[in-house]
Parts: structure tokens; C-alpha cells; sequence
């Protein structure tokens, strides 16, 4: 038999290691408890630094002065403040101009979107709150900038802003949905708001009308969500802006307004109107794309359904209607207008400054022998600016609309533009004089690129390459060895033509298909070709996804270091000179390489926006075009 005091020992024993085993499964179980929350925490919460925005610093870029686009209005001690693409604009209360702060030189390169005026957590005073395209939140109060800078690039699309009680900010965006900042974090505001395109907020962070893009109206009180759209009354799924009124809410569509009492659908007011913006007085206030501002009688004794414009009314592409003490303020693309309380008209108190271009969405540069800068657009056609004083010269048809690309001739005699209406040949009045289409021998209307080859010209387009010369016009596409028929850009040298095609790089030789490059034969990581240059010995390539890569004089690929990266260089943004190779990207500012020290660099700072989509040099200049506006610098004062 084994002694009493062996049998306490052995239990004892027993109990220990259980204990301990014990102890130490709790410990693992609490470990991936806090792992689990700390996953799950990371999933709804996001990464974000807050500090003072410092404006970059000797730049040396200068913009030349593009349309101001208004979009958003604020009242801030006791000023006008205006934001757009441009940056932003202050006001005195008589709208005279008093100071700018513009994006890229003075902001963030980013077009501001959204703004509001409210003090966040944090802050010891109200503050304008402006949330850019991609830059994140910038917060100003009067002197200093504050930044609030999301490190995932999703949660930066911020569509709009909302300043809610205790110092929080309800943030709408693209791809997330509702995220709440209280000083501390940015978070998902609940589960059921997320992963929406949200285009409109009203209400509190307990109370709360999300307006989407494509999936209705929600309204988030009481811990759920209610969603409403077209079988629930909305006159359409898309949801232009929201307007609270005590138990009533306007929901604004591209068909209508809908009202909502207590949280329940009610009627739908304006029917059939192209609603942009609301505002809820002694009656229902709707902007409106092209008809004004309606006003829509609330009254029990009047129609539901009646509205008017009132006569004379200049307002078109409404974007805000605010209130003052004694006013209502309606925001246009172009202009500010005010009507007093008793007032029967709406008179103009601000409009935009003069520019010297006409649109700010720039596609193609180019400088001709005579200095003059050739502006093209996405969409407005073209200017001729004089290399010296004189008039901008604005060239605008069903031709001239879209423009591609634009390449003056090397004699002076004429100047091709490439549109996607066909091929548009200028004399050197900079007067349009032909206008080549498939009816003249091209194989689409459609051109992407021009170039001059050989004793005539080549024309991309997305149905191949057209060569025109002394003998006509003949085209070549698949069939004839060209690696994909659409074709993005062209360079060439001598005999020797380079195809940039969404399929991979063609090399031709007097006219004839040489070779083809792509991904799965050589050492390009990309098909997809958007701009080719010659640079000394050897073609550089820019690629939709991979940067800039080159072909060597011995037929090799090769990548840089820097440039060959996850980025999209922009259809035939690309320009070679004497000292350098620019590059402009979709989203990452421009690629410069130096040619002497053979090195690439990034230049974000002091561009109106990091889409780069256009170059041209003249005179020491390199003027850089992008999606918000052109600007020039010296070009031996650029500073990678």
C-alpha cells in the first residue's frame, strides 16, 4: 500500500500540473481572444496620421490660369469661402476676392469635393473642413492647415462630409460606406452602411440618411438600418442630396424628390427633375442640372405635386443652395447667387475670375515653330495660345471635340490633330482646313496617335495604323503581323516604327511588321503599350501598369530602377529632351529621367493633380498638363 502522505503528494502533483496546464490554456485562449479582436478591430477601424499640412515648398511651378469650377460654399468667420478643382477662394461678405490657397502649390494636389464648416475633436475653435479627391481631410481655421491623412488609399475617397455632435465627423465614401473620426480613429460606423458608394449625408451618427449611388436611400436610427429605393416610392435608385426638415426628409434623384414623414415614404415632388441639390425653407427649394432652382410649394392647401421657376432665373448646373440670417445663397458651376427672403429675382454676387485657358481638363500639348502653345482637351476641343501678347484662339466643333494628340509640323506648313472624330489638319493660321476620316482612306475615325514617318504621316487607331503619303492612304492591321489592332502610340525614326498596342509593341521597318514584343515573349511586364519615345540608342516604353520600361538597340527589354513600377503611364504622356524624359502617370505625379546622370525620380509637389496626362517644351519650359489644370516651370529648375 502506498502511505497517505505519497497518495497527498501524487493528487497534489496531479492538481498542480492540472492548474498549470490549465493556466496556461487560458492564457492562449485570452491570447486569441485579443488576437481575434485585434483582427477584427482592424477590419473596421483604419490607419490614419494627423498632423499641420505644410504647403511645398519652392516648387518653382506656376499654373496658367484655367476656368474656376465651383462646387462647394461655405460661411466661415464671417467670410465666402469657395472650393473646387481649383483650391480654395476667400470672400468678404461683399464678395470681393480675398485670398487663394490653390491645390498643388498651396494644397494638396487634389480637387477638394466636399467642405463644411464645425469644429472635430480636437480643436479649440471651429474650423473649415474640406475633404479632397485622394489627399484625405484637411481642417483650416483661419491661418494654419491641419491633415488627416488615411493610409488606405480606398478610404480617401471621400465623397462627402458631415459634421455630427461631440467633435465627430461622419465621412461618406466610394467603396466603405459610412466611416465615423472622433479625434482618435476613423471606423466603419456600422456594418450595414459599409461597402456602399455613398453621395449624400443628413441627420446625426444615431440618426442618420445615407444617400448611394446605385442602391438607394438608407436610414440608419434605433441600432438598424431601412433601406428604401424604386419599389419602396424612390422615384430612382441614384441619390443626388438629402435634406432634413424636423420628421420630413427629401430624398433628391435624377427623377424627382421623394418625401419621406417619420421615417416613412410620403409623395414624390418634382417628378421627372434632374435634382442636384436641396434646401428645406418656408417651401422645398431643389436645384436642378439645366431648369434653376424650383421651388416646391409645401403647403396643405397647394398641389403636392406643383412646382414653378421663377421668370428670369440664370441658373444652370446648381451644385449648392444655402441659407443665410436673411437669404438663400445658390451655388452654380459658374457663379454665386443671393435672393433676399422678399426678393422675386436672383442677382449674381460672385463669379469666377478670368482665365486664360477654357478648360482644365488638358489631353494634349505641343508647341509650334512659331512659340505658340497648342492646348487640347478631353472634351472642349482646343486653344492656341500666342507665344506673345495677343488673344487665345478657341477651336471647338463636332470634330475638334476630343483631342488626342496634337503634332505640329517640322516645316511650319501645318499642324495634325488627332481627335476621336478624325484626323484634323491646321494651317499655320491655326484655322482647321481638312478633316480626314474612313471616307479619306483611314481605318477608323477614331485616331489615338499621329506621327511623321518616312515622306508622310502614320495614324494609330483602335482599328489599326493607317499610312498616309504620296502614294494615298493603306492600312495595316492583325492580319498583316501587328501584335493587336488597337493601337495607343507611335514613334518613330527613319524607316523604323514603333506600335504601342493594347496587345504588346509592334517594331515595323519601311512599313512592314519586323517584330512583336509582349509579356509571354520577352521581358515587357505589360501588353498593354500607352506611350513610346526615342532616346538616344534605345525606346523607351510606358505602359499601362508597369511603368516605363526600354528596348535596347540589341532587341532586349530591360526595366529601370524606379520608373518600372505598379503605375500607368497616361496614352502618350510621355516628351524627350535635350536633359530629360517626362513621364505622366494616372496617379502618381510624373516620372522625370535625367539623362546625364541616367537616373529616374517621381515630382509630385506643385502639380494641380498626380494625373499627368500631357508635356510640351518651348523656350526652356516644360508645361505639364493633368486632369485639373496646366502649370509650367523653368525646366532646369525641376527638382526630383
Amino acid at each position: 500500500m502506498i502511505p497517505v502522505s505519497k497518495w497527498q503528494w501524487v493528487v497534489g502533483a496531479a492538481v498542480l500540473v492540472a492548474a498549470v496546464a490549465g493556466g496556461m490554456a487560458i492564457r492562449e485562449a485570452a491570447r486569441t481572444l485579443q488576437r481575434s479582436r485585434q483582427e477584427l478591430q482592424a477590419e473596421h477601424e483604419f490607419d490614419f496620421t494627423l498632423s499641420q499640412y505644410a504647403p511645398p515648398q519652392n516648387t518653382h511651378f506656376e499654373p496658367v490660369r484655367s476656368p474656376e469650377v465651383f462646387q462647394r460654399l461655405a460661411r466661415f468667420r464671417d467670410n465666402l469661402y469657395i472650393a473646387g478643382p481649383a483650391g480654395l477662394s476667400e470672400y468678404d461678405s461683399r464678395g470681393n476676392f480675398l485670398r487663394e490657397f490653390p491645390a498643388g502649390s498651396y494644397l494638396p494636389g487634389s480637387p477638394i469635393i466636399a467642405m463644411e464648416a464645425g469644429q472635430m475633436s480636437g480643436a479649440s475653435r471651429p474650423e473649415l473642413i474640406l475633404s479632397t479627391a485622394d489627399a484625405g481631410i484637411l481642417a483650416f481655421d483661419g491661418e494654419r492647415f491641419r491633415q488627416i491623412y488615411p493610409a488606405n488609399p480606398e478610404i480617401r475617397a471621400i465623397t462627402t462630409i458631415l459634421p455630427a455632435s461631440g467633435g465627430k465627423l461622419l465621412i461618406g465614401t466610394k467603396k466603405h460606406g459610412v466611416l465615423l473620426y472622433d479625434g482618435s480613429s476613423i471606423r466603419e460606423l456600422h456594418s450595414t452602411l459599409d461597402h456602399l458608394y455613398v453621395q449624400a449625408l443628413a441627420g446625426t451618427e444615431t440618426d442618420l440618411w445615407v444617400g448611394t449611388l446605385d442602391q438607394g436611400v438608407k436610414h440608419w436610427h434605433a441600432g438598424t438600418t431601412e433601406s428604401f429605393g424604386e419599389e419602396e416610392g424612390l422615384p430612382d435608385r441614384q441619390v443626388q442630396a438629402v435634406a432634413l426638415a424636423g420628421d420630413k426628409t427629401y430624398v433628391g434623384t435624377p427623377l424627382g424628390v421623394a418625401e419621406f414623414d417619420g421615417g416613412r415614404f410620403s409623395r414624390v415632388l418634382a417628378k421627372g427633375t434632374l435634382v442636384t441639390s436641396l434646401f428645406r425653407g418656408n417651401e422645398l427649394l431643389v436645384g436642378t442640372e439645366e431648369q434653376g432652382v424650383l421651388h416646391v410649394p409645401l403647403s396643405a392647401g397647394q398641389r403636392p405635386a406643383a412646382h414653378s421657376k421663377l421668370p428670369a432665373t440664370p441658373l444652370d448646373e446648381v451644385q449648392q443652395i444655402a441659407g443665410t440670417e436673411d437669404s438663400v445663397l445658390v451655388l452654380t458651376r459658374t457663379g454665386v447667387y443671393s435672393q433676399r427672403a422678399s426678393g422675386l429675382a436672383w442677382q449674381q454676387v460672385l463669379k469666377p475670375r478670368e482665365s486664360v485657358i477654357k478648360d482644365r481638363n488638358v489631353s494634349a500639348l505641343a508647341i509650334d515653330k512659331d512659340g505658340r502653345l497648342w492646348v487640347g482637351y478631353f472634351d472642349r476641343g482646343l486653344d492656341i495660345l500666342p507665344a506673345g501678347p495677343g488673344r487665345v484662339q478657341h477651336v471647338e466643333n463636332d470634330h475638334v471635340f476630343c483631342v488626342n494628340r496634337i503634332l505640329p509640323d517640322a516645316r511650319g506648313n501645318s499642324i495634325e490633330v488627332a481627335t476621336a472624330n478624325g484626323l484634323v489638319r491646321f494651317g499655320p493660321s491655326g484655322t482647321p482646313e481638312q478633316i480626314l476620316g474612313r471616307a479619306d482612306g483611314l481605318i477608323a475615325d477614331h485616331v489615338t496617335d499621329v506621327a511623321p514617318y518616312r515622306d508622310g504621316l502614320a495614324v494609330a487607331t483602335p482599328a489599326g495604323i493607317t499610312f498616309l503619303d504620296s502614294e494615298g492612304a493603306r492600312s495595316m492591321y492583325s492580319f498583316h503581323g501587328l501584335v493587336n489592332n488597337h493601337v495607343y502610340a507611335l514613334a518613330a525614326s527613319d524607316d523604323e516604327l514603333l506600335a504601342g498596342t493594347l496587345g504588346g509593341l509592334s517594331a515595323l521597318q519601311k512599313g512592314f511588321v519586323k517584330s512583336n514584343f509582349t509579356a509571354g515573349n520577352s521581358g515587357l511586364k505589360q501588353n498593354w503599350i500607352t506611350a513610346v519615345a526615342l532616346v538616344g540608342d534605345e525606346w523607351m516604353i510606358g505602359t499601362y501598369g508597369s511603368g516605363v520600361m526600354a528596348l535596347d538597340s540589341t532587341g532586349h527589354i530591360h526595366p529601370f530602377e524606379v520608373a518600372t513600377a505598379p503605375v500607368e503611364i497616361n496614352p502618350n504622356a510621355m516628351l524627350v529632351t535635350k536633359d530629360h524624359v517626362f513621364a505622366g502617370t494616372l496617379s502618381q505625379g510624373m516620372y522625370v529621367y535625367d539623362r546625364a546622370k541616367q537616373r529616374w525620380s517621381v515630382v509630385k509637389d506643385g502639380l494641380p493633380s498626380q494625373n499627368v496626362t500631357a508635356f510640351a517644351a518651348g523656350a526652356g519650359f516644360l508645361y505639364v498638363g493633368t486632369d485639373n489644370g496646366l502649370v509650367r516651370i523653368q525646366e532646369n529648375l525641376i527638382q526630383p
